[in-house]
């Protein structure tokens, strides 16, 4: 049933989004919201080009928090702390119907947490939960303090909040599932992909620091395949802001990739591909969905790294494992991500090796364990975001 504004009051919706991926969950929840509220909607807070697309006013331009990397972080508390205080009395001037928090936790549920302490009849949502069953568990009991309700894009983390005695947390579907058909390839792109020299993707990463990280023992892994003779065609995906880095580091290669520029050109590759050699993040389980079996790696900073190995309780840092449920995809974490040790495992999922029939099996059952029906996940969102708001007692 659709939620409907009553007596054209229209109702005022607060939304918290720093990254550009939470940008884009936010613009498609206010569309929805727009159109369950039949236009009696205002939109107030912080996000980027896609939601004032949407007609939202940001507060600041998101780019001020595009900090990464602990010493980044710390050199730049001040003015984090400045924008949250900030962002929390910008809240509190709004009293909105509802405050919508999308990812980033470090910022949002700071503010969060000072927004529910001077009103708490302000409602609270958090759309993309923290990885509260990877590291700092007790992050989700201390959410219910401040958060009415969790929207999960991954199918298993609902259970991993009443595990933990969390708040209520609904899987609403993950962004990437309404994507499968731009990731899939059809009959030609099919044909490309069995056929030589197969098409090996590189994926080093979307910011800076992980470029610097990945870049060069990629490049050494790469040419290590291609002095054994093992034959490819070597093409990285990259974003415009990243494509001078990415040109000046392949420079280096023994192997000279094609790179492909922006989302669509992303997408095409996909379809072609055999196999990829990527960066621990989202994008492993875009590759899963598109059905490209590949060998995963992530490095970072030695106080980054010293933290994350005391910190983290999972068997996988994988996405597409977790999601699956099982590690079908190899991942070279630090000083496990060598030249060597990735070449190997690229040789086996370019080839029709036991490795790559388990991933591509696995990858097959993505579509039924991510399901959500016949909703969109922006539609799901909405309406548990007016659902919420509907409970609360604060006054129209």
């Amino acid at each position: 049933m659709q939620a409907r504004a009553t007596a054209n009051v229209a109702r005022r919706l607060f939304l918290i989004a720093t990254e550009e991926s939470g940008d884009r969950l936010g613009a498609n929840l206010m569309k929805v919201l727009r159109q369950r509220l039949g236009g009696a909607v205002q939109f107030e807070g912080i996000g980027g080009q896609s939601m004032a697309r949407e007609g939202l006013v940001s507060l600041f331009p998101i780019e001020e928090l595009s900090i990464i990397g602990l010493a980044a972080v710390a050199k730049q508390l001040p003015k984090i702390l400045r924008l949250i205080r900030l962002t929390a009395d910008a809240v509190m001037q709004s009293s909105p119907d509802i405050l919508v928090i999308i990812d980033s936790p470090d910022f949002t549920h700071r503010v969060a947490r000072r927004v529910r302490a001077r009103d708490p009849s302000i409602p609270i949502v958090d759309y993309v939960s923290p990885s509260v069953w990877a590291w700092r568990p007790g992050r989700a009991r201390a959410m219910r303090g401040y958060i009415d309700h969790v929207l999960a894009l991954l199918p298993f983390e609902p259970e991993e909040y009443r595990r933990l005695h969390g708040p209520p947390c609904s899987y609403v579907g993950h962004p990437l599932t309404g994507q499968i058909g731009v990731l899939r390839p059809g009959i030609d792109e099919q044909k490309r992909r069995d056929a030589g020299p197969p098409v090996l993707l590189v994926l080093p990463g979307s910011r800076r620091s992980e470029i610097n990280h990945h870049m060069a023992v990629f490049g050494k892994a790469l040419g290590l395949l291609h002095a054994q003779d093992i034959p490819f065609e070597l093409i990285l995906p990259t974003m415009p802001h990243l494509q001078e880095a990415v040109g000046k580091s392949v420079k280096r290669w023994p192997v000279q990739p094609r790179i492909a520029i922006g989302e669509q050109e992303k997408r095409a590759a996909f379809r072609i591909a055999r196999a990829a050699l990527a960066k621990s993040g989202t994008v492993t389980l875009e590759l899963a969905l598109a059905g490209v079996p590949m060998v995963t790696a992530y490095r970072t900073g030695v106080a980054e790294a010293w933290i994350l190995r005391r910190a983290i309780n999972v068997k996988s840092v994988i996405l597409a494992n977790l999601v699956i449920g099982e590690n079908v995809v190899p991942e070279f974490l630090q000083q496990d991500c060598t030249p060597e040790k990735l070449s190997q495992s690229l040789r086996e999922v370019l080839d029709d090796s036991p490795l790559r029939r388990r991933q591509v099996e696995a990858f097959a059952r993505l579509d039924a364990i991510m399901s959500i029906g016949s909703q969109p996940p922006g539609v799901r969102a909405a309406d548990i975001v007016l659902a919420t708001m509907r409970r609360s007692r604060r006054p129209n």
